[in-house]
């Protein structure tokens, strides 16, 4: 429970924040399903670069870490080469 005004501001700032950074990384996710749900090679390649920046955009936003957005944009990548 919160005793200050100070803490109580704090409190209500991290529910904003952790509703938002839920929604992108949710975003994300769906996403990410979405591309690894389809088998046409153009749609694949037309998501990939949108899907690359959405990830590097919440690496930099510190939603998710920098080193799962490059595991997840390896494995988009050898998803989409395996579509030949």
């Amino acid at each position: 429970m919160a005793n200050h005004k100070s803490s109580e501001k704090r409190n209500r700032q991290t529910r904003v924040r952790t509703a938002a950074n839920k929604y992108y990384a949710k975003t994300m996710r769906n996403a990410l399903r979405r591309l690894r749900a389809t088998s046409n090679m153009e749609e694949a390649l037309n998501m990939v670069p949108k899907l690359n920046s959405m990830l590097d955009r919440l690496t930099k936003n510190n939603v998710i870490h920098s080193n799962k957005a490059a595991n997840l944009k390896s494995s988009i990548a050898r998803h989409v080469s395996s579509l030949q």
